[in-house]
Order: structure tokens, then sequence, then C-alpha cells
């Protein structure tokens, strides 16, 4: 079985997308009217998590279980503590907290994809449950 699976990874980048940007657009909002980055982050997560959990489970791995929204937000709480240290650590070398967020991206998504693929939605597309 391929890690990717074309089909969904490719879903998951498009849906991704859309979810990127929702959940960048809270973050850079929550940044720009003075929170902390780390409180920022937190409240972007749980506002975009929700709204993920509805694009991603229905869209890329065609469950709408509301069953899963725990598995789903454990999931993200793992996607949280490395986007954090993510940002620190760039923030350590003198970018700002918008720029080490937007660099931070790339590879949690490849990592958010991942924790959805074979932790929160495991029986979706042939995965074993």
């Amino acid at each position: 079985m391929e890690l990717f699976q074309k089909r969904s990874f490719g879903l998951f980048l498009i849906v991704g997308g859309i979810n990127t940007v929702f959940g960048y657009l809270v973050f850079a909002l929550l940044t720009l009217t003075g929170l902390h980055y780390s409180l920022a982050a937190f409240l972007a997560t749980v506002i975009g998590v929700i709204f993920n959990f509805f694009t991603t489970g229905r869209i890329v791995f065609e469950n709408r279980s509301p069953a899963l929204i725990f598995r789903f937000f454990l999931g993200y709480g793992v996607y949280y503590v490395l986007y954090v240290i993510s940002i620190g650590l760039l923030k350590h070398f003198g970018l700002d907290s918008l720029v080490a967020a937007a660099i931070a991206l790339p590879p949690l998504s490849v990592v958010s994809y991942l924790l959805n693929k074979y932790f929160v939605f495991p029986q979706a597309n042939g995965n074993p449950g």
C-alpha cells in the first residue's frame, strides 16, 4: 500500500490549502491584534480543527462520522505542539512570527496528512482500522 495514495493525497492538498488559508488568516488576525503567537496559534488551531474536521473527513477521507472528532482533536494536538515549536525555533533565528508560521506550514501539512490517514480516518481508502 502506498504511503501517499494519489487521489487522497491530492484531495488532501486541495482541501488542506483551503484549510491552511483559513487557519493562517485566523492566526494572522489574532497575532495582529496583539496576542502572543502561541495563544494565537492555539486559538487558530481550535477554530481551524472544527472547520477542517468537516472538510477533511467528508471530502478527502469520505467519512462523515462525528465520533472521530476526538481523534481529530488529538491529531491536531500533536500538530499544534509541532507548530508552536517550529515557530519558536524559527523566531530564535530572527524570523517574524508570521513568516515563521508560513515556513512551518508545508512540512506540517505532510505530518497532518499522515496523522489523518493513519490515526483519525484509518479505515478510509482501504487502510486497516
